[in-house]
Formats: C-alpha cells, structure tokens, sequence
C-alpha cells in the first residue's frame, strides 16, 4: 500500500514539475512542449540562458562518466570522476544563468541547485520575467 502512495505522490509531483518547466517555457518565448523532450529539454534551457555549446560538453561529460564508471580500470574510473565534475560545474553555472534570465540572484540559484522543483515553480508561476541570457 505504502509504494502505491509513494507511486503516486512522485507521478503527482512529476508533473506539477512539468507543468512549471512548460511555463517557464513559454515565458522565455519558446514551446512548452519542449519542456518534455528528455536532453531536448536540457538543450533548450541552455540555449534560453546561456549558451549550447556547454550543453554538448555537459552532455558528452555525463555520457563518458556513465561509460567509464562501468569500467574496472583506475585511469577510466578516474576520467569518469573528472567528467561528474566538469558536468556538476556547468550544472552550477547553468542554475546561475537561468536565475539571472529571470532576474534573479545568488539566492535563486541556491534554489535551483538544491530545490531544483520549487525554483521551476517560482520561474514557471512567479512574478519574474524572462530578460534573456545575462553576463
């Protein structure tokens, strides 16, 4: 009984998230629909508040740890340990990034990284307007 409230407490909150990150979507002026594409997603939220080719390196960076965790060689485990690293930063930056679009601060990108669903929520249902990629 208790995995199916689990169950769907967790399909309940999966999409009141993807309802926030279509909102957040459309204020940035792009499809909402987007917003539900698994990495597409990710492409477009770099692309709203920063730039694509760090996607291509956080997505080749988690592509490679995902491979070389799986490998039984210290050199390879070590390189995927790098890879989490690199992809974790441009995570961090990325959360930075999207605060600043909305004309946000540090303390919304606190948000984002360690709340990342009730930032999506304050993005995609709050006041804020989406002012483009800032510096």
């Amino acid at each position: 009984m208790t995995t199916y409230i689990s169950l769907i407490v967790l399909l309940v909150l999966a999409v009141i998230y993807i309802i926030a990150m279509w909102k957040v979507f459309e204020k940035a002026n792009i499809a909402g629909w987007k917003s539900i594409i698994p990495a597409y997603n990710q492409y477009n939220v770099f692309k709203l508040c920063w730039n694509t080719t760090y996607f291509w390196i956080w997505l080749v960076a988690i592509i490679a740890s995902s491979v070389l965790s799986n490998i039984d060689n210290t050199v390879a485990l070590v390189i995927a340990l790098i890879a989490v690293i690199v992809a974790s930063v441009i995570s961090i930056i990325q959360s930075h990034k999207l605060s600043k679009a909305f004309g946000y601060g540090i303390i919304m990108t606190l948000v984002l990284i360690f709340f990342n669903f009730i930032g999506a929520l304050i993005l995609g249902f709050g006041s804020a307007k989406y002012q483009g990629p800032q510096e």
